[in-house]
């Protein structure tokens, strides 16, 4: 196995692209997602999603998408793991590069009605 696909490009930059490629409804819903391994030797890739992923009630339908297309799409990756933050965590401030911005939380009561 080598890092290097036809292109030229690392594993971590052809699957970055995939990414962009294959999972556009990411950003079209306010999410972002950066790669963040992805070891040809091992085959394991890790992905992390954010921004409006976080609390999203299909992001783990999108993370088992992006899990089985990787392995499918990738002869040498072999495993799959994808974060995907909850409501409560930081989004896309996990991310590195945040894609999408940063995610705001408010600081109002829950009785600011």
């Amino acid at each position: 196995m080598t890092d290097d696909g036809e292109s030229g490009e690392s594993l971590k930059e052809r699957i970055e692209t995939w990414m962009t490629g294959q999972m556009p409804i990411i950003q079209m819903h306010g999410g972002n997602s950066v790669v963040q391994k992805a070891d040809p030797e091992s085959g394991e890739v890790v992905v992390e999603l954010g921004g409006a992923c976080a609390g999203c009630g299909i992001s783990d339908i999108t993370a088992d998408n992006i899990k089985s297309d990787l392995i499918m799409d990738f002869d040498e990756v072999t495993d799959v793991q994808v974060k995907v933050p909850s409501s409560g965590d930081h989004g896309s401030s996990t991310v590195e590069g945040g894609r999408g911005g940063e995610l705001q939380y408010g600081n109002e009561s829950p009785n600011h009605f």
